[in-house]
């Protein structure tokens, strides 16, 4: 059974990102996205300081958010990346599988990938994730580099939005239907 041991506050910045701008989003009645909770088991408890300090999964997790774009079924992963090559040891098969049949229900799949180093946000989307994925499934590349993504997904910031995704979505939805 996987089990969890603190390493501090990884990744919650990213979250604490997406869930300022799911906020901001759901305000404006343009998506309804949530968080989804990942369900453990307390171990070890600081009592003192009152919190998990050792847990297990109880199950794998899905993605980390789900909902919905003006009617249109979505669900993402957030993830961050440090350097310029994105290991795809950071995404896991069930996590995949979900993704893939979550589409084939007629919704949209993808990755937020933060690189930190470059203080840049790239929306993956699900098609260019298989690509990767397939490849190193056929004994290819474990992961990707930075300068293989597409240009056009880079997100651009604007007020009151860290992580502007909609306007990326909008032309991952533009460019399936051609």
């Amino acid at each position: 059974m996987p089990s969890w041991n603190s390493r501090g506050l990884r990744g919650s910045a990213l979250e604490e990102l997406i869930n300022l701008t799911l906020e901001k989003y759901r305000e404006n009645q343009l998506a309804l996205i949530q968080k989804v909770p990942t369900p453990i088991t307390p171990i070890q408890i600081d009592k003192e300081k009152r919190h998990i300090t050792l847990a297990y999964f109880e199950q794998k997790s899905t993605v980390d958010y789900i909902g919905a774009v003006q009617g249109i079924p979505v669900c993402f992963d957030a993830k961050e990346c440090a350097v310029d090559t994105f290991s795809l040891q950071n995404i896991h098969e069930h996590q995949v599988k979900f993704m893939e049949d979550f589409e084939l229900q007629g919704g949209i799949s993808f990755i937020l990938i933060y690189f930190s180093k470059k203080d840049e946000f790239y929306y993956l989307r699900f098609g260019e994730l298989m690509g990767f994925w397939n490849r190193k499934l056929s004994g290819g590349r474990k992961s990707f580099r930075k300068e293989e993504l597409c240009e056009d997904f880079y997100m651009r910031r604007h007020s009151g939005v860290f992580v502007p995704f909609l306007e990326l979505l909008q032309k991952d939805l533009l460019e399936r239907e051609d």
